[in-house]
């Protein structure tokens, strides 16, 4: 009864903090709330906005769900910025240079994303297996080294074209793309199932596989795992190398549902978002889709609030203080059920009885 409680509770408390936040910051702000989510409900079912929030969020799903296969050992993968930007590179490179038929086209474009993600985590996650070097400052600073390889790749004397004002890889064939499915005006990315096929997976690995439980019992106490018989260094290097692969696949849906090229000016930035969206969703598959799917709601309605007056940088001010809400909530929720747990067990616990003095 009481994890059903703190379950319910946790939420709404987060819920009426973030709301009461946001509103101040509107407050500050000089804007309305009641404009400012007036408006943000009025862009539900206009144009293309449920579309293009479908397809978003896919892309945020992915990010997200790669950091959560780190934070359930509590490893920090802040890499998958890079991680996604040169699969995405290398794939797009391939992809643009080989002819295959429809299907098969399709496959090995994924398939080279999911394994340049994974190579590109392997270096931090080896370093961290066998010689104690923290994920996070390897995972940040090749990110840096992400930036300047792709650079590389996409020059005009390697595997780019010059186009315009912008360089990009050799166009991917229609035979490469990922058919998406038409929705009114819009198109929802294929690549949308793939992301929910992975939900699923990532269920299935952490709750009905001895790998999950072991991930999992890792996470909570590395020591007593390692006393019960679980391999430390293969659970980090596997650990690191799914999160790598899946972080691999998350320029594809718009990779192959729309831009069918990778170029300079390629989307970035969804690495960092897919920490804020994991912290969200707790790291569970459910939550992190319906975190994902606010966020790239919010990121629609920015411009909506642009065009009333609202600073469309008011939009980032909610993002963060919605995510600092659901944090803070569900650890003083938590907090609390620990402490009222001690006192049912001091409570349930016999009481000392006197020592019997002798004649």
């Amino acid at each position: 009864m009481s994890r059903l409680r703190g379950a319910v509770v946790a939420p709404v408390l987060a819920i009426a903090v973030a709301a009461l936040l946001c509103g101040i910051a509107l407050v500050i702000s000089g804007a309305s709330p009641w404009t400012a989510i007036t408006t943000i409900l009025s862009q539900v079912g206009s144009g293309t906005v449920v579309v293009d929030t479908v397809n978003s969020a896919s892309v945020y799903y992915l990010a997200a769900l790669a950091v959560a296969i780190g934070f359930q050992m509590r490893l920090f993968n802040l890499g998958v910025e890079g991680q996604f930007r040169v699969a995405a590179c290398v794939a797009a490179i391939v992809g643009g240079t080989v002819a295959l038929p429809p299907v098969l086209h399709t496959v090995l474009i994924m398939v080279v994303a999911l394994l340049t993600g994974a190579a590109w985590v392997a270096i931090p996650a080896l370093l961290k297996a066998y010689r104690g070097v923290s994920e996070v400052i390897s995972t940040i600073m090749l990110n840096a080294i992400a930036t300047g390889l792709i650079a590389y790749l996409i020059r005009a004397e390697t595997f780019g074209e010059l186009r315009g004002n912008n360089i990009t890889t050799p166009p991917i064939p229609e035979s490469g793309w990922f058919p998406g499915i038409p929705v009114g005006n819009g198109a929802i990315f294929g690549m949308v199932f793939v992301a929910a096929a992975l939900g699923v997976g990532y269920w299935f690995l952490l709750g009905r596989t001895r790998f999950g439980f072991e991930l999992r019992a890792s996470g909570e106490s590395a020591t007593a795992a390692a006393t019960g018989g679980v391999n430390a260094r293969r659970t980090i290097v596997v650990a690191l190398l799914l999160s790598g692969a899946v972080a691999g696949l998350v320029g594809l849906p718009e990779l192959l549902g729309r831009d069918h090229a990778y170029t300079l000016s390629s989307p970035q930035g969804y690495g960092f978002t897919g920490i804020a969206i994991a912290l969200l969703g707790r790291n569970h598959p459910v939550g992190i889709a319906l975190g994902a799917l606010l966020w790239a709601f919010l990121d629609k309605s920015a411009v909506a609030l642009d065009v009333v007056g609202i600073p469309r940088e008011i939009v980032l001010i909610m993002q963060g203080l919605i995510v600092l809400s659901v944090v803070v909530a569900y650890e003083v929720v938590r907090r609390v059920e620990r402490r009222a747990e001690q006192r049912r067990v001091a409570a349930a616990a016999p009481a000392p009885q006197p020592a019997e003095v002798s004649s």
